[in-house]
């Protein structure tokens, strides 16, 4: 018997059960990469394996599971010192984020590197009103498409890899709590970020995207959980979707001519790596346009909405 059209072209995972998905991904990361990173399973959260840290200050950050390699990838030497998953697109709980916080307290403090999301925001500040360190925390609110003054204000998004990574270096070089937060808080302040999706994210075990987009229909504006933009328009060349992304988180920041900047081309789990190099390309040159140096540059899937395109 032939698939119906929908059967066809449902999304099939390799999952076993999807209520064990993240025990089950954390199990086989930990054994991948077991040099580098250690699974504490109750409370759940990934430490850096070698605990031979000197005293230096702490550097953790977490969020829902789906996101990968963000920010269980990002934990090791001159980054991260823990990760902190929740479930696919959920936030961690308060206990997981203050249980990983005593993990990593070297007696100079811990900076929380957060992404501005309600569930997020409202846990690790428990977790920091809770915890026996001293604790900083660097909120990321980088997602123009979310500008407001109303509401939660601007998501966090890709702006999140710069300040952990840059967070994890100035820790590792001895700075103290205090240096290491306003540096985070410096980098987030001056990072602008925006999102387009060709096509929307299907959950593990499902056989429907999170959102249906009509022949041709790419979603402006989208959210790294599958939420939907802020509004559609039709497909377009890159050099012309490129524009589109560039310029509002340009106007963001007021670019002027002179200056220098981190490009960060983020691909949301299923965009190839050939589209991802033609979108840098595209940005690049629209940057060279305005006289907006390209200092230094990140291209690939970093921040991932699972099969998001």
């Amino acid at each position: 018997m032939s698939e119906s059209p929908e059967s066809a072209s449902a999304r099939r995972h390799f999952v076993n059960d999807p209520r064990h998905i993240v025990a089950e991904a954390l199990a086989g990361f930990e054994r991948a990469n077991s040099g580098l990173v250690r699974w504490n399973r109750e409370p759940s959260f990934i430490v850096r394996a070698d605990d031979d840290r000197p005293d230096q200050v702490g550097v953790l950050s977490g969020g829902g599971s789906g996101h990968e390699p963000l920010h269980n990838g990002f934990v090791g030497r001159g980054m991260l010192d823990a990760a902190v998953p929740g479930d696919i697109f959920a936030s961690p709980t308060a206990l997981q984020v203050e249980a990983a916080t005593a993990a990593i307290d070297r007696g100079r403090g811990v900076v929380h590197v957060v992404k501005n999301y309600t569930g997020d925001v409202m846990n690790f500040g428990m977790a920091a009103e809770l915890a026996a360190a001293d604790v900083e925390t660097v909120l990321v609110d980088d997602d123009v498409a979310t500008e407001s003054d109303d509401g939660p204000g601007r998501r966090g998004t890709a702006a999140v890899i710069a300040v952990e990574k840059i967070c994890g270096a100035a820790a590792a070089s001895g700075a103290s709590l205090q240096e290491v937060a306003a540096l985070g808080r410096r980098v987030a302040a001056g990072a602008r970020s925006l999102a387009v999706a060709l096509h929307a994210p299907t959950h593990p075990g499902q056989t429907r995207p999170s959102f249906d987009l009509g022949p041709g229909e790419i979603e402006l504006g989208v959210g790294i959980h599958g939420e939907r933009g802020v509004g559609r328009r039709p497909h377009a060349p890159a050099s012309e979707l490129a524009a589109a992304l560039l310029g509002p988180i340009a106007e963001a920041l007021g670019l002027a001519s002179g200056e220098r900047v981190l490009l960060i081309v983020n691909g949301l789990g299923a965009t190839h790596g050939l589209e991802l190099s033609v979108m840098f390309g595209e940005a690049a040159r629209l940057l060279d346009g305005r006289g907006v140096e390209v200092a230094r540059s990140l291209v690939g899937p970093y921040v991932t909405a699972l099969d998001m395109s």
